[in-house]
């Protein structure tokens, strides 16, 4: 029987580093530790009620974003402003349930006050402490990078960049002639794949790192077998320079490697925070606004003929039709083949409708939508079927927008992105921002849409 010697690589998927954990816990800890700090100063114990806010408080900071690489004034406006984004959330739901009678108000003005200032200064430590531990750590861990392409540089540049453990890139190898595209002065020409082996041993390269497209797998595999005779670490880089990564990593199937190029961001406990978050935000809002609906809903039917609420097929999750309420703004509803978006001085508009979709009350009812589980309070907000069958044509990547539920607000409505999108560019940016929200989804991202659509509904006058 003869024996099978094709190479088969074995990928690694890296623990987290002890940055990445202590950044996960920091900024959470200190905030639940100076409650308790305050509330055992001004009140001599700590009531459960404090006990729960606390653990609330880690909830919902946990993990705390990286901040380490921050310098200290761009750290401290981002501290600010997640917190000041926790706090008009917690604001919300004490009010909505009664519950802020159960803390005394001097104890939770100075924690909301003092907060951010540890929370700072614990950034600030370990930035320095971790520049203080690279500046000792000389030498520099070694590495080359086998291809010259676009994807060699980007890795290169990465490495020597990573602000906890920099590595030295030595320079690349390729043997392909005019496809190396590595400026010398970025990356220098080492030699050909043939020269890596002896070059590894000859100099002691801890790190080998293969950016070589896959169409080269005889040359990968060529390039392995003669590595693996040296004690350099291996890694292989995927060739997906130029694609759209969503929430990419590696995963286990049952023994297979599998490489996650276009995911969710809400799996596991991702997903249930995100759908606790939107029951519990949906609920409170809809108790709050109760009257107002009611209001707004005969103030519509008096204004003009035609119902109260006004239903449109979207597409949602994964592309499904959906149907999303609006309160009624037109004198027509078009839900066909074709909808043409409002225009500024429409004249399909009603008089009440142009003051609904300026102040964007008319969105109210798609609290409702949350409820039933097809929209979520923030994400990509959803288009009318129609667009969506002539967007993706044009625009790339244009569903991968539906990897999750659409929401009430988004990161391109904060952004500047409110309203029509008359062009296909001004679509094309829209898109951009709410891919950016799937790579890039916390609670603390979710609360900073909230209090940022919050402000622009009370003041943007170019909405219409």
């Amino acid at each position: 029987m003869s024996e099978d010697h094709t190479l088969k690589p074995t990928f690694y998927s890296a623990p987290p580093s002890v940055t990445s954990f202590v950044a996960a816990v920091l900024e959470p800890a200190i905030a639940a530790g100076c409650l308790l700090g305050f509330t055992a100063w001004e009140e001599g114990a700590v009531s459960r009620p404090t006990l729960a806010l606390c653990l609330l408080v880690f909830a919902l900071t946990f993990p705390g974003r990286d901040r380490f690489r921050h310098d200290g004034l761009a750290a401290a406006v981002d501290i600010v402003l997640s917190w000041s984004s926790l706090l008009a959330v917690l604001l919300v739901c004490g009010y909505a349930t009664d519950s802020l009678r159960l803390f005394q108000g001097d104890t939770l003005l100075a924690w909301a006050l003092v907060t951010p200032v540890p929370q700072w200064l614990a950034v600030t430590a370990g930035r320095i402490k971790l520049r203080r531990r690279t500046r000792r750590s000389a030498p520099l861990p070694s590495a080359i990078v086998v291809g010259a392409g676009p994807l060699g540089l980007k890795v290169a540049r990465a490495l020597a960049g990573r602000f906890d453990q920099p590595v030295a890139v030595a320079g690349y190898f390729d043997d392909r002639g005019d496809e190396r595209g590595a400026p010398e002065a970025l990356l220098r020409c080492l030699g050909s794949l043939e020269d890596v082996a002896p070059y590894v041993s000859a100099h002691g390269v801890k790190e080998v790192y293969i950016t070589l497209p896959l169409g080269s797998q005889p040359r990968i595999l060529q390039l392995l077998e003669s590595v693996q005779g040296t004690t350099a670490s291996l890694f292989f880089v995927p060739d997906v320079f130029g694609i759209s990564i969503i929430q990419g990593r590696l995963q286990d199937l049952g023994g297979l490697p599998v490489v996650g190029i276009c995911e969710t961001p809400f799996t596991g406990t991702n997903e249930l925070a995100k759908r606790l978050s939107d029951l519990v935000l949906a609920s409170l809002i809809l108790v709050l606004i109760a009257p107002l609906l009611l209001l707004i809903a005969i103030a519509v039917k008096l204004d003009s003929p035609g119902p109260a609420l006004f239903k449109q097929r979207r597409n949602g999750l994964d592309g499904e039709e959906i149907i999303v309420y609006k309160f009624r703004s037109m004198r027509t509803q078009e839900d066909g083949a074709s909808v043409v978006q409002a225009t500024r001085s429409d004249p399909r508009v009603t008089r009440l409708g142009a003051f609904l979709r300026r102040t964007s009350l008319d969105e109210l009812p798609q609290f409702f939508n949350v409820l039933q589980g097809r929209m979520s309070v923030v994400g990509p907000r959803p288009h009318a079927v129609a667009h969506n069958a002539m967007y993706r044509e044009l625009i790339k990547a244009y569903m991968v927008r539906h990897k999750v539920r659409p929401g009430i607000t988004g990161w391109a409505q904060v952004n500047g992105l409110r309203g029509e999108t008359e062009t296909v560019e001004k679509m094309r940016a829209r898109v951009e921002y709410d891919l950016e929200y799937l790579r890039n989804w916390s609670v603390a991202l979710d609360l900073q849409i909230i209090v940022r659509t919050v402000r622009l509904v009370l003041f943007d006058r170019q909405a219409y």
